[in-house]
C-alpha cells in the first residue's frame, strides 16, 4: 500500500528534540504558534506537548495544492489569523516545504504585520524540490521528492490519520476519484 519513510516512534523523538530546542530558544519569552491548517495540526499538538515555555496557538488555512499532488503556485488565505501578531513573538509551524512558494507568501504576508520575530518550523522538507530559498529555523527531517502522507499529510483529505510518514504508491495517485 505505501512504504514508510519515517516510522511513528521516528517523528516522536524528532518532534521531542525539536521541542526542547525550540523551547531553550525562547527562553524568557512568550510565543505564538501559528499551525498551518490542516496538515500541520498533528505536528503542532505533539510539539506543544515538548515545550516548556508559555505559548498561545492560532491557525491559518491556505490553499495551494486543491486535489493535486503539485502546488499550484497561486495562494489563497482560506483562514486568517485571530490574533494579531504585531511586536509577538511568531513560530509558524508547517508540515511539509515543497516548493517553497506557499511558505514564502505566508512569511511576506506575516511580515508585513510586524512581528517582533518571524521563525519556521517544518517537520518535513524536500530541498530538490524548492523554487524559492525560504528560510527554515527547525527542521524535523529532509526527504527526497516523493509524495508522502501520514502524520497530518494527506491525499485528496484521506490518509492524514497514519502514524507514521508513508510515500504514497503511485497507482493510488491514478485510482484517486
Amino acid at each position: 500500500m505505501t512504504e514508510v519513510l519515517i516510522e511513528a516512534d521516528a517523528l516522536q523523538q524528532r518532534v521531542a528534540e525539536l521541542g526542547e530546542e525550540i523551547s531553550a530558544d525562547y527562553a524568557g519569552r512568550d510565543l505564538l504558534l501559528v499551525g498551518v491548517l490542516k496538515g500541520a495540526v498533528f505536528f503542532m499538538a505533539d510539539l506543544m506537548r515538548h515545550l516548556a515555555i508559555p505559548c498561545e496557538i492560532d491557525f491559518m488555512a491556505i490553499s495551494s495544492y486543491g486535489d493535486s499532488t503539485d502546488s499550484s503556485g497561486v495562494v489563497r488565505i482560506l483562514k486568517d489569523l485571530d490574533i494579531n501578531i504585531e511586536g509577538r513573538h511568531v513560530l509558524v509551524v508547517e508540515d511539509i516545504i515543497d516548493s517553497g512558494l506557499t511558505l514564502s507568501y505566508l512569511i511576506r504576508n506575516l511580515e508585513a504585520r510586524a512581528p517582533a520575530t518571524l521563525e519556521v518550523c517544518a517537520l518535513l522538507t524536500k530541498p530538490e524540490r524548492r523554487e524559492i530559498d525560504v528560510p527554515v529555523r527547525y527542521v524535523g527531517f529532509e526527504i527526497p521528492n516523493r509524495f508522502v502522507i501520514g502524520y497530518g499529510l494527506d491525499f485528496a483529505e484521506r490518509y492524514r490519520n497514519l502514524p507514521y510518514v508513508g510515500v504514497l504508491d503511485p497507482a493510488r495517485i491514478r485510482d484517486a476519484p
